[in-house]
């Protein structure tokens, strides 16, 4: 092998290491991302700091609730403004979990997580005259009075203007 030869397969290597070094930096800097706490949190926070608060109802088989939380709830824009301003619940709406939320215990009649069957606080929260449409995305002041409900999917600019 020639030395010109060697001296571009060098600098072909370290370039390609210098590209493989600062990809793998990037990707090891963690993404900032939405602060979601459970129902039981909520309760603590809203007695300590009262803020504005944005539930999220979602089923593990909804693909608008997906997009909304890999696409929409990842926004940097968004997720600042939600992390200073709200507090923010992503709730399972077929949860098998019992949640103690202000004195009560919710909890879904069904002991196995199966589709269809929905917890008592999406049944109270989430539903729209008797009926659920997920994602449903509720926006409520600080005393749990709402100020805007959605049974729907909504995009990054949208969920800007509701905030």
């Amino acid at each position: 092998m020639s030395i010109q030869h060697n001296h571009r397969y060098s600098k072909s290597l370290f370039a390609g290491l210098c590209l493989l070094l600062s990809s793998l930096s990037a990707m090891a800097q963690p993404k900032e991302s939405i602060q979601w706490i459970s129902f039981e949190q909520l309760a603590d926070s809203l007695r300590t700091k009262p803020k504005r608060v944005l539930l999220f109802f979602h089923t593990d088989w909804c693909a608008y609730c997906r997009k909304m939380q890999n696409d929409v709830f990842t926004d940097p824009q968004l997720v600042k403004r939600i992390n200073n301003d709200y507090y923010a619940v992503r709730f399972d709406a077929e949860s098998v979990d019992s949640v103690h939320f202000e004195g009560q215990i919710f909890t879904n009649e069904v002991t196995k997580k199966r589709t269809g069957r929905y917890h008592a606080l999406a049944r109270i929260l989430a539903a729209r005259d008797g009926k659920f449409v997920f994602p449903a995305t509720l926006f409520l002041e600080p005393d749990f009075t709402v100020r805007h409900r959605h049974f729907e999917y909504l995009d990054r600019n949208r969920v800007l203007k509701l905030l």
